[in-house]
């Protein structure tokens, strides 16, 4: 009775078409330690090769059906893992050679001793112990690193871009797919990447890869948390099938506690890529620090929410104070927005630009006074509403992530020539985006209504802001502000919405 598959001992594959020679090798082999197998040619090789993993494979170079050269371009597909090694006589060496180039490891010249066959073994197995010892070391560096990379962040897309990677560089998929809830009971694919996104776009499938089932996942992992399928038998999992056929299919839950997130799903279409239960294993483990990295993200998401309505409503609150502010900090941010816009700002500074806009003025509720009296505000009145900018600064300071939105609160009056408030601060020293807040309000200011004057004509605050170039403002956002205005204007009034006359 042969040794059972789970045996961890090196496995050999015998090949020739002397049955002596097979059974000579089978032997000594044997005595050496290994779980040694024979086939009579390359046709009965590849059946074994198919039934049972091998870790080295010793070929006769001429047998009947299917000699050496052609089982070496078989196995390359067929056990990509396995070591060959090519046995000759001496008129033929040179095509044993000319394996070797193909992928062969080694090559034996009959008549041979036994004792150098085993010495063959051993090196070469040897060399393939280093081998996946340094592939286990490279994966746990990387599992580690992959670790830390989650652990540190607290986006959700910055968790999933890493996920995906991984799967990408390390599993060597053909399709990552990431599902997660949809918070209404459901689930959707929230990520989906392919080796064009990845390390080797140039052996990318460019075939249609199919859809998953969402229920067919969902229905495995109500009753198991693994899943590893060869071949077809993944294809259950597919609503739409790929172009090409399924090779290998992984996929792992990510769980809290008893709480299904959604799950990682990686399949290979590529011929000799199979996944195994160690690769399946470093898969469970990334899902296990995504799944908490993941709640964080989605928790720390829902507390930014919550915060940046909690500050809109602030904002609203101050532009409610009188009925002539109304509204004054919405469009603030669209004039900033599309002043920053036109400067060639990257949209995620424009946002920054955005949400500083829209609180500029929140400081303005640390000030206990009617602001817009009729007439012009007291020297002391003055002195209260100049520490505005600091109350703004109070306000959005013990807020961590709205950090970045400060100093466009807090020094969106510095003036370019330094007569500004609360530092005095001159020229490029002002941040950029405090100078695009103080052109955009003092635009808005100019054209709405107050309590003390009514609203000037759209062309006087141009005009205005002009003259202020270079003084009040810094001359290139002033600029930019006043030659690309009309189209702006144009471009709201094509969209049913209302400027200034």
């Amino acid at each position: 009775m042969g040794q059972p598959l789970h045996d961890e001992r090196p496995r050999v594959l015998i090949v020739d078409d002397e049955k002596f020679i097979r059974d000579i090798l089978a032997d000594f082999l044997g005595m050496e330690g290994y779980v040694v197998r024979t086939a009579e040619d390359g046709a009965a090789a590849l059946t074994e090769l198919t039934a049972a993993p091998y870790d080295m494979v010793i070929s006769d170079l001429k047998m009947p059906r299917m000699g050496g050269i052609e089982l070496l371009d078989a196995i390359a597909t067929t056990a990509p893992n396995a070591l060959t090694v090519i046995m000759t006589g001496f008129g033929t060496v040179e095509t044993a050679i000319d394996a070797m180039k193909r992928g062969a490891y080694d090559y034996i010249l009959k008549p041979f001793k036994v004792e150098e066959v085993i010495h063959v073994v051993q090196r070469g197995l040897e060399k393939q112990r280093l081998s996946a010892e340094n592939l286990r070391l490279r994966e746990a560096l990387s599992l580690y690193k992959v670790s830390e990379a989650i652990a540190a962040s607290l986006s959700l897309d910055e968790v999933l871009a890493t996920v995906g990677d991984t799967a990408l560089h390390e599993i060597r998929g053909d399709l990552v797919s990431t599902w997660l809830e949809d918070g209404e009971g459901g689930y959707f694919e929230r990520q989906r990447l392919t080796q064009a996104d990845g390390p080797s776009p140039e052996t990318a499938i460019e075939a249609d890869m199919g859809q998953l089932s969402a229920q067919a996942f969902l229905d495995h992992f109500a009753h198991d948390s693994t899943l590893l399928e060869q071949g077809t038998r993944g294809s259950i999992f597919f609503a739409k099938e790929a172009e090409v056929p399924l090779k290998s299919l992984l996929a792992v839950p990510l769980r809290m506690k008893t709480r299904l997130l959604g799950w990682i799903a990686v399949a290979s279409f590529t011929r000799t890529r199979k996944f195994d239960e160690g690769q399946r294993k470093l898969l469970s483990i990334v899902a296990s620090r995504a799944a908490a990295a993941i709640e964080n993200a989605r928790l720390y998401e829902d507390l930014r929410a919550t915060f940046q309505q909690t500050i809109e409503g602030l904002a609203r609150a101050i532009d409610k104070m009188d009925r002539y502010t109304s509204g004054h900090s919405e469009r603030v941010a669209l004039y900033a927005v599309y002043l920053a816009t036109r400067l060639g700002l990257p949209p995620d500074v424009v946002e920054i630009v955005r949400q500083s806009a829209l609180m500029h003025d929140i400081g303005k509720i640390g000030c206990v006074m009617n602001l817009n009296k009729p007439g012009k505000l007291t020297q002391d009145e003055y002195e209260i509403f100049k520490r505005h900018p600091g109350y703004g600064r109070d306000i959005l300071d013990p807020i961590k992530f709205l950090h970045p939105l400060i100093p466009g609160v807090h020094l969106h009056h510095e003036r370019w020539d330094g007569r500004g408030y609360p530092l005095r601060l001159k020229g490029n020293d002002v941040p950029l985006i405090a100078r695009i807040i103080a052109v955009a309000d003092t635009y808005d200011a100019m054209t709405s209504d107050r309590a003390y004057r009514r609203a000037l004509p759209h062309e006087v605050a141009v005009n205005e802001i002009e003259l202020c170039s270079g003084t009040q403002f810094d001359p290139e956002v002033a600029g930019i502000f006043c030659k690309h205005l009309d189209d702006y204007r144009e471009e709201r009034v094509s969209a049913g919405e209302k400027v200034p006359e």
